[in-house]
């Protein structure tokens, strides 16, 4: 019989913090903040702790930062750094297994069943030498699946106490899942977010445990098949297992204006350069896709995105931008001011299209693409363009 498998989660404690702290150790123990200028639309990344304690929080403005924080030091991000040290702990993970999902630029799942003396012991050699080696704290969480392993890193993180970096490692032994997960916040839960979180509450459910508890037909019949995978998290069931390779599933490009623009034709001026960037990003990558979507966020902060799935795959410019101008048409507000637009293509295919014995016309303008885009790169994105008809 197979042991039962242990899944580790890592999580590295305020990353880019961490990493600022490393190039400059002087910002070691200060009230400091990731992010961008207070004079503009800059919002805080990331935050040390001790900025934490006065109130600073990720995504919060800079200058309500500054406000709450006087004395609050602002180091402007620097994401090729990010990224080199992301990789060096990626590589010791993948050091001890091969076994390793990368969910995002600090964070990783790890399948160490059978490795070790004991899952505590890994968790320990881990956290040590990515601290020590690396010098970037880190938070573990240990369970038998996925979901459970990361909730235990969001607890035991919460749970510590100090001015500094939580360092945490929480584990939860097999059998012990659901009861782990009982008497938490049930929008601790994947899946549970502010609205369905108020809809919950409707049927007097606040606990993960409450949710757990209330009868899994109800919750199909209220929450369709969303709810029964609710009532299985609920009770700690995940059966996904590690996925080493992830395909990209989207290409999108977005511009936060320093002023908030008013007129609909200024939009369209960037919806057209974002349409080309985005082109670009997918013809280099032989991708296509058949989902366009644009985001729009209005000044006063309300976020929207519109998409249409058309009847075969592109990547073309011109297709493009169309298609992401016809979206904005859907959704413009005459009067209101829009602070973010953005443009992405979804529905990805790497597969090349196949050209029949009389596709010339497709051959000459995959072939005229071709030509624009390497224009392009050696002279700029505005020495030639293809005609929009309008």
């Amino acid at each position: 019989m197979s042991p039962p498998r242990i899944i580790l989660h890592l999580d590295l404690d305020a990353f880019f913090c961490a990493v600022e702290e490393i190039k400059d150790p002087g910002l070691r123990g200060k009230a400091f903040a990731v992010g961008g200028s207070p004079s503009g639309r800059g919002v805080v990344t990331s935050c040390s702790y001790p900025a934490r304690k006065m109130g600073v929080r990720s995504a919060m403005p800079a200058a309500k930062a500054l406000q709450i924080c006087p004395n609050l030091i602002l180091v402007s991000s620097n994401h090729r750094d990010y990224g080199h040290y992301s990789r060096l702990v990626m590589e010791r993970l993948r050091s001890f297994t091969a076994l390793v999902e990368q969910i995002s630029i600090d964070e990783a799942f790890l399948d160490i069943t059978g490795l070790g003396p004991s899952p505590r012991e890994v968790g320990l050699t881990l956290q040590r030498t990515i601290l020590n080696e690396i010098k970037l704290p880190n938070s573990v969480g240990i369970a038998s699946n996925k979901l459970v392993a990361k909730i235990a890193t969001d607890v035991g993180k919460m749970a510590a106490g100090g001015d500094g970096p939580p360092n945490a490692i929480t584990i939860v032994p097999p059998g012990e899942e659901r009861a782990f997960l009982a008497p938490l916040p049930v929008d601790m839960l994947w899946g549970v977010g502010p609205k369905t979180k108020e809809r919950l509450a409707v049927f007097d459910i606040q606990t993960i445990g409450d949710l757990a508890a209330f009868p899994e037909i109800e919750l199909a019949e209220k929450f369709g098949k969303h709810g029964y995978e609710l009532s299985c998290r609920a009770k700690g069931i995940d059966q996904r297992g590690i996925t080493t390779e992830r395909g990209i599933k989207s290409v999108s490009n977005e511009r936060t204006f320093p002023k908030d623009l008013g007129r609909k034709s200024e939009l369209l001026e960037h919806i057209n350069k974002l349409s080309r960037q985005v082109s670009s990003r997918l013809q280099k990558k032989n991708l296509r896709g058949k989902t366009v979507q644009i985001k729009l966020r209005w000044s006063d902060f309300t976020t929207l995105t519109r998409q249409t799935t058309l009847p075969q795959t592109v990547n073309d410019f011109e297709t493009i931008f169309k298609t992401a101008a016809d979206l904005l048409d859907l959704v413009w507000e005459e009067g209101r001011r829009v602070r973010l637009i953005g443009v992405g293509v979804h529905n990805l295919d790497t597969h090349a299209h196949q050209l029949g014995l009389w596709d010339t016309g497709i051959q000459k303008d995959l072939k005229l693409q071709e030509t624009l885009r390497e224009l392009q790169e050696k002279y700029g994105e505005n020495v030639i363009s293809r005609g929009i008809n309008t």
